[in-house]
């Protein structure tokens, strides 16, 4: 918040807080991260879950139902047997991966920073 700034800037439903909840999410900006870097906006589920060690079949599935529901991925069904689904990055979803990837390069830049940090307690991190 700036000095000076008033209230009504920072009601529930300011931006600020509203992207913060679309992160709120452990795993939203992984997916999005996956999808937009390593599978050029396009993967199918089983692609996802073994490019994201650590998530459960159920995190990702729930994980991809809301960036669906937000618009910022399209699901896709392919006419095969059995059924193969697609999730696609949506031109909305291109636009809310470049903070996401600004974040990430910051990261890779500055471990140090990083390293410096104190463990959190609901961290996998020791």
């Amino acid at each position: 918040m700036q000095p000076g700034s008033s209230e009504e800037q920072w009601r529930e439903d300011c931006a600020p807080r509203r992207v913060l909840e679309l992160f709120a999410t452990k795993w939203t900006s992984m997916v999005l991260h996956t999808l937009h870097a390593r599978h050029e906006g396009r993967a199918r589920t089983g692609v996802l879950l073994r490019n994201l060690p650590g998530i459960s079949k159920k995190m990702l599935t729930q994980t991809l139902r809301e960036l669906e529901q937000s618009g910022l991925l399209t699901r896709h069904v392919q006419g095969t047997v059995p059924p193969a689904v697609e999730y696609r990055l949506t031109e909305l979803g291109l636009r809310f991966v470049e903070p996401v990837e600004m974040l990430y390069d910051w990261g890779r830049r500055n471990p140090d920073a990083l390293d410096q940090l104190g463990v959190r307690a609901t961290s996998r991190r020791k």
